[in-house]
């Protein structure tokens, strides 16, 4: 298993989702953001399914990074109850994963 990972973060808008993946690679938790602009979303809140538009952001990081990054997404996200999640990344090209190594470098 590799140290390297990549976190899911949804978003309400383009703005929002701008913010937290300016902030989250300046502060280097992560070495890249995608923001995927559009995607929808069904879910169960307040007692009922809800469906909204919203921004995916798909990070790039180390397992290392993670309480760092859940925790700033928490100070700086406009939900309640923000999607924050972590999936494993099985393996890379040597050189990309690299990159990811000294991005994150302070």
């Amino acid at each position: 298993m590799t140290p390297f990972k990549v976190a899911l973060i949804t978003a309400p808008n383009r703005q929002e989702a701008d913010k937290l993946a300016n902030g989250l690679v300046s502060q280097r938790f992560v070495a890249c953001v995608n923001i995927v602009p559009t995607i929808e979303s069904v879910y169960w809140w307040d007692n009922a399914v809800q469906t909204e538009t919203e921004c995916l952001l798909i990070c790039k990081t180390e397992a290392s990074q993670w309480n760092g990054l859940k925790d700033w997404v928490l100070a700086n996200h406009p939900y309640d109850v923000p999607e924050i999640i972590q999936i494993p990344i099985e393996a890379g090209s040597d050189s990309y994963l690299q990159w990811i190594v000294t991005s994150l470098q302070k």
